[in-house]
């Protein structure tokens, strides 16, 4: 058993860049066990005049928005800990007695589920709040959520055993953990409920959702099989085979497969007709860039055994026409040569993989590398040069979703330079921060070369970092950079 402990609350709230979180059904037969990961367990939503409870499944990427219905969440073994020797936990059981316990700051061990109202919006609800219950909790143990103030005591939110409902008021925009503390071995339901009174006056409710939790062992010899897919290159050209492997781990006999795709505008997953197999094979279009494909592991029975995660297809733009590529040329007079910075054509698509919480929980962060940059000067003066990048709009997602260029930054580096040159690298530009600025929404230097020493080719890079605050909308996201040199 490892020492298990306590720690201080994290909030914050998933986006995932470069991908698109929509509603993924799933039959009563396709029931998927969460045990490790992020997942907001009680995804509060609101649509049409509903509200409703939903489960917010992180563990996979892209997330994937299911029922609690088809949903168990599994406390693995490995959440054993002992009651603390602390008056403040008497409500754990004894000291040193044996409690399974999911924390409120994440283990990559263990699930950590939380609740989550980040996709509602403003000044609908009174109060810009809603009302979070546990109507109910059966099970073999007791239940208990708590989280801890500053000084590590508990704050309790929910508890099974001394009378429910329980009821706390919960504001939109919140990600918020707690400690899921269970007393024993088992199966459990717990049942939660939202309400909320619109601004009109109109009290609405999601009505009472079972939830069930499973502490310990799942049923069987454990042998659980999981699915991934290989094959997947980072980038196509158009005409190009793609060929797709589902694999198990371990290998078992099952050799019944379905594989689904999903393109940006979608809603849902469609399933791939004639694939049957352990691989699928298709042409990448211009048409199918940015789709999602995920594989499916069926038993005898024809019952979901295991899914894959979603891999994503990304096909380049054909070749520019001489004249419109993205290179941008600064010049002189011919016979005093030229000062030119450019990227190369076939090389310029970042792809920023999903944003991840930060240590902090309070922001969303990817990293990436800019694709080269060839600066080249054959000036017979010298005069040294300056080269820039600028992304002048918003970066531009679905629905009309924006965000600011200013929450990308980067670290530029010299990744080659002639003999004699003596480029150096800009400063660093960290992501925009409230009262500080930052990013590259406005114009960073990524290199440049003093005077009497940037005659030659150099090529520059960076690491480029992304910090986006916690509001903004899950999808996939678009900008462009604009290199200058001078």
């Amino acid at each position: 058993m490892r020492a298990r402990g306590f720690a201080a609350l994290l909030t914050g709230v998933m986006v995932i860049f470069g991908t698109v979180l929509a509603p993924t059904a799933a039959s009563a037969a396709e029931r998927t066990v969460l045990s490790k990961g992020h997942a907001d367990a009680i995804d509060v939503r609101y649509s049409d005049g509903e509200l409703s409870l939903k489960v917010n499944d992180d563990t996979v990427s892209p997330a994937v928005v299911r029922d609690p219905a088809d949903v168990t969440f599994q406390v693995l073994p490995e959440a054993a800990m002992a009651v603390p020797d602390d008056s403040r936990f008497a409500f754990l059981g004894p000291a040193g007695s044996q409690i399974w316990l999911l924390p409120m700051t994440q283990d990559p061990d263990l699930l950590w589920p939380g609740w989550n109202t980040t996709t509602l919006e403003s000044d609908v609800f009174e109060g810009d709040t809603v009302r979070l219950s546990l109507v109910e909790a059966q099970g073999p143990g007791n239940v208990t959520l708590f989280t801890q103030d500053s000084f590590g005591g508990p704050i309790i939110k929910f508890r099974g055993d001394d009378g429910l409902p329980d009821a706390i008021d919960v504001p939109v925009h919140t990600h918020a953990h707690s400690n899921w503390a269970f007393s024993a071995l088992g199966d459990y339901t717990l049942t939660f409920q939202a309400d909320a009174r619109l601004t009109d006056g109109t009290t609405i409710s999601t009505g009472p959702v079972d939830y069930s939790f499973l502490v310990g062992e799942l049923p069987g010899n454990g042998s659980e099989v999981s699915l991934s897919i290989s094959g997947m290159a980072d980038e196509y050209q158009p005409n190009d085979t793609v060929t797709l492997t589902a694999v198990q781990t371990p290998q078992t006999e099952l050799d019944s497969y379905h594989w689904f795709s999903k393109c940006p505008g979608a809603s849902d997953w469609t399933i791939i007709t004639g694939e049957a197999g352990a691989s699928y094979s298709f042409t990448a279009t211009r048409e199918l860039n940015a789709c999602e494909y995920v594989a499916k592991l069926y038993d005898d029975d024809d019952v979901v055994s295991a899914v894959s995660e979603a891999v994503i297809l990304w096909v380049a733009f054909a070749p520019a026409e001489p004249g419109s590529s993205q290179t941008i040329t600064a010049s002189i007079d011919e016979t005093q040569g030229s000062l030119v910075i450019s990227v190369d054509p076939d090389d310029r698509a970042v792809v920023l993989p999903p944003a991840q919480l930060n240590s902090a929980g309070d922001r969303w962060e990817s990293s990436g590398e800019l694709r080269p940059v060839t600066v080249t000067d054959t000036r017979a003066g010298q005069p040294g040069w300056s080269a820039s990048g600028q992304i002048p709009d918003d970066f531009a997602g679905p629905d009309d979703a924006t965000f600011s260029a200013g929450y990308l930054g980067w670290t530029p580096r010299v990744l080659a330079q002639g003999a004699g040159q003596g480029v150096i690298a800009g400063p660093e530009v960290a992501p925009y921060v409230v009262g500080s600025g930052g990013g590259l929404g406005s114009s960073a230097v990524l290199g440049s070369a003093p005077n009497d020493a940037g005659r030659g080719t150099a090529q520059l890079g960076a690491g480029l970092r992304l910090s986006l605050p916690t509001e903004t909308a899950a999808g996939t996201y678009t900008a462009t950079l604009t290199l200058t040199a001078i």
